[in-house]
């Protein structure tokens, strides 16, 4: 990796606008994520349903209440989850009952699995040389500036 240095002092930091570099940092960390994602074979949606499906009951989870929890993920939005989850089952990654409850395939669980190991290696190369407490805190204040101009953003 190169060598980091800020674009500006602390002084000239306070003059930046956040909404740039929010913006900035959210779509180069989404970019970069669902570039190993499809490294992988999957959508950043794919992924969400896999991980909704991990700890479902031996019966499944319903398919509605799946994509009530994620349509509103990055405004990924409801037609697309369902691709998704079809994209899934036609792969043999879940299975679809005809209640339309969802549960993962040994082929699915194993997939998830691989990516989630890859997800903590990707979490900790954006979080290369951040504390755990910087990370806690520029969540908090991203958070206090969304609820301060009447945002709303929610994550399990």
């Amino acid at each position: 990796m190169t060598t980091f240095t800020y674009s500006h002092s602390d002084e000239d930091l306070l003059n930046q606008p956040i909404g740039y570099w929010s913006s900035a940092a959210g779509a180069a960390v989404v970019t970069h994520i669902r570039t190993a994602l499809a490294e992988l074979g999957l959508t950043q949606p794919q992924w969400w349903i896999l991980n909704q499906l991990l700890d479902a009951p031996p019966e499944g989870r319903d398919g509605a209440e799946v994509v009530a929890v994620l349509r509103g993920y990055l405004e990924t939005g409801e037609s697309a989850l369902r691709h998704g989850i079809g994209a899934l089952r036609d792969r043999g990654l879940l299975t679809e009952d005809a209640a339309g409850r969802l549960a993962l395939t040994a082929e699915g669980r194993a997939l998830r699995d691989r990516v989630a190991e890859r997800q903590r290696s990707i979490l900790a190369q954006i979080r290369e040389g951040v504390t755990d407490e910087e990370y806690v805190r520029t969540l908090k204040v991203l958070q206090r500036m969304i609820h301060n101009v009447g945002g709303s953003a929610w994550h399990h």
